[in-house]
């Protein structure tokens, strides 16, 4: 405890300090023209950004399925990992990885949830993937749900604005906003697993505006102790720092700052002998996982007076991250080396873009941009004789990337701005590099494609909203596959979406999508002497349907449900004809929430149905369970939540149970860790926030 509470007291002394900064300053800021900075910070979230605000009201008018997770939600509804914040949301599946929720996996529709790679993964619309063209696996997720205020999915094609890597759309997670008062916000939940181990989450955050223009907020959120399984201690430290500066009317600058830093003990998978015998031990006594990044952004935005708004968008970061694992695949059998896998990640990216109105007898809103990104990725594999201590580097390579994109698109209003249609294209040019420093070996990989797409959004009348869309969209060659040589096509696929919203009434709120992906070029892992290959062709589709109800009788009362139907079929390669592993043909989302005064009451829950863990759609579980059908489940959170006040104080306490059913589920291991991944198991939330 004395390394969390010396980080405690440096991150509260931070905060301490701009809390100090914005009372000395309180009373010029009160002197503000109220509407001046909060009216242009509102217009660079409603036109600068293609999907617009991150609201429920905003994903409505959306053309494409959408979904955004609001504050209230996060706060109300038992979550404290991405996977608890994801559950509620259609055609989403997030698999947790080391159990204290610092490693998710996140799958949209199907595609393959292991290490996050085939979604776009956000933070305040900047990348937060190490190497978002070489190396699209998020294995370090450099955030904190402490510090998010609203999670926006928007799933299907988004290719054009967004880049590659997309065939699962955009997760976007909006971190908290500077207030316009001094604000602090003190926050601390236990989780307080069955057999008694202690997870702790203490958050603290302080900002607001010190003048009429500018903005200043630092969050600092830690995470100590252990989850239910053996080897599982885990520390978190996140500390970031923002600041708005509104230099005129007409422009602003907005900057980030962020460093994080995580080390972990990681209990790994268990053969099924082991989980059946206690699945809350490990087996893995060598495996442990260590990261840190250090990350910045800066954004500049200019509005003019006829309307056209320029934004330039700079961002960084300086990451490494380190896995340890032995080097036997059976959880059960002990290892003889100690082997490790550290990697260092260089990033910078730029991205101008403008947009400007057209008006006349069709009104048009055009996007211009360009995006230059820089990777730089040292990638080492090493080992160390458990016996005789003797170390080995038996990988050493460098990864280097230039990509430079070009989008524009046209947003045409017909019939008084009922009907919007978004016609776009964009180019990618990505260049890939690699050395051995070992051998000497080099070679590259070169990717040109132009990625088109259209939207089209009709508002029928009030009631009801018809969308449709297409892009195609890429992921590009990733560095590990240009190792083994050779011409390497990147992945493509081709989106379709279609749906339908309807509110036929102000308590009922329906939808229904259609969709499909259709991939070329899928790269598959043929052999340790051959490499990879482009050998697949494959094919997802479904529909997902969903339901709000808010019954008259019973005022606060909400029921949501969702329902996500998946069909894969694999349709070239050895395995053709088969399904794609890890897409469970069914998910059920529901929940009901119940406000009423100062006490919320929420019970949310999901099912999965089962699904194949390998492409040759194996069904027997093998003996260290790597693979083997994975069994369908359900999994079910409760909360309450009540607001109350303490010497003029606003105060929030919560009580929540976590997999409220003890539900025993797991999903197959990642990586190195093969076999059994057991799920967390039922744990106690409490939670108190006070806010001043």
């Amino acid at each position: 405890m004395s390394s969390m509470q010396f980080h405690l007291s440096a991150l509260a002394s931070a905060i301490s300090l701009a809390f100090s900064v914005s009372q000395a300053n309180a009373q010029t800021a009160a002197t503000v023209e109220p509407e001046s900075p909060v009216k242009t910070l509102e217009e660079v979230t409603v036109s600068a950004d293609w999907l617009g605000a991150p609201t429920p009201e905003a994903a409505k008018k959306h053309p494409g399925a959408r979904t955004v997770v609001t504050s209230q939600e996060l706060t109300e509804s038992g979550a404290r990992t991405v996977e608890d914040a994801l559950r509620t949301v259609p055609g989403v599946r997030v698999l947790d990885e080391s159990g204290t929720g610092i490693l998710p996996n996140i799958g949209v529709r199907g595609l393959n949830p292991l290490r996050s790679e085939q979604v776009l993964v956000l933070v305040d619309g900047m990348p937060i993937t190490l190497a978002p063209y070489g190396q699209t696996g998020l294995s370090l997720f450099p955030l904190t749900l402490n510090t998010v205020e609203t999670i926006d999915v928007a799933r299907g094609g988004v290719a054009v604005h967004y880049g590659p890597n997309n065939v699962g759309g955009v997760i976007n997670f909006v971190t908290k906003r500077i207030p316009r008062k001094t604000a602090i916000t003190a926050k601390e939940t236990l989780s307080v697993a069955d057999n008694g181990r202690v997870l702790t989450d203490t958050y603290l955050r302080a900002g607001g505006f010190v003048s009429d223009r500018l903005g200043l907020q630092a969050q600092a959120n830690v995470i100590d102790g252990n989850a239910e399984r053996d080897h599982s201690a885990t520390t978190v430290n996140n500390l970031m720092l923002d600041a708005d500066w509104f230099v005129t009317d007409n422009a602003d600058i907005k900057a980030g700052l962020q460093y994080y830093k995580t080390e972990n003990e990681m209990p790994g998978a268990l053969t099924p002998q082991s989980y059946e015998q206690d699945r809350d031990q490990s087996t893995r006594p060598l495996d442990r996982f260590d990261g840190d990044t250090l990350r910045g952004h800066l954004v500049y935005n200019q509005y003019f007076d006829n309307g056209a708004e320029l934004s330039w968008s700079n961002f960084a970061h300086r990451s490494n991250r380190q896995f340890f694992f032995g080097n036997a695949s059976n959880a059960d059998t002990p290892s003889t080396l100690e082997m490790s896998s550290p990697r260092g990640f260089w990033v910078y990216g730029s991205e101008p873009r403008f947009t400007f109105d057209i008006d006349g007898a069709i009104k048009q809103k055009i996007a211009i941009g360009a995006r230059y990104m820089r990777e730089e990725v040292d990638y080492v594999v090493d080992s160390r004789n458990v016996a005789t201590n003797a170390y080995a580097v038996t990988r050493d390579w460098r990864f280097e990337n230039d990509a430079v994109a070009a989008y524009v698109s046209d947003t045409f209003s017909l019939l008084d701005d009922k009907l919007k249609i978004t016609p776009g294209i964009r180019h990618e040019k990505v260049d890939l590099t690699y050395r051995n420093n070992l051998t000497g070996a080099e070679t590259s990989n070169p990717t040109r494609d132009w990625l088109p797409g259209v939207d089209i959004g009709y508002q029928v009348n009030d009631a009801l909203f018809l969308f449709a869309n297409f892009h195609k969209s890429l992921r590009p060659v990733q560095f590990t596959q240009i190792t083994f040589g050779g011409d390497l096509a990147a992945e493509r696929a081709k989106n379709y979406e279609a749906g339908i919203r309807l509110s036929p009434t102000r308590n009922v709120d329906a939808g229904l999508t259609a969709f499909r992906f259709d991939f070329d070029n899928k790269i598959e892992f043929v052999s340790a002497t051959a490499g990879f290959r482009n050998l697949g062709e494959a094919r997802h589709q479904g529909i997902e349907a969903e339901l709000a109800w808010r019954p008259k009788q019973v005022r606060g009362l909400e029921f949501k449900t969702a329902y996500t139907y998946v069909d894969t079929e694999q349709l070239s390669g050895q395995f053709e004809g088969n399904e794609l592993p890890l897409a469970p043909h069914h998910q059920v989302n529901l929940q009901t929430n119940y406000r009423s005064g100062a006490w919320n009451w929420n019970v949310n829950g999901l099912y999965q149905s089962a699904a194949f863990s390998d492409g040759a759609n194996t069904v027997a579980e093998n003996a260290s369970g790597s693979v083997g059908k994975i069994p369908s489940y359900s999994v079910w959170n409760a909360q309450v939540t009540r607001d109350f006040s303490w010497n003029s104080t606003k105060m929030k306490a919560g009580l929540a149970i976590n997999n409220l059913f003890d539900r025993d589920y797991y999903f197959r291991g990642v990586d190195f860790s093969q076999g059994r991944m057991p799920a967390p198991g039922r744990a106690a939330l409490v939670t108190l926030q006070m806010d001043m």
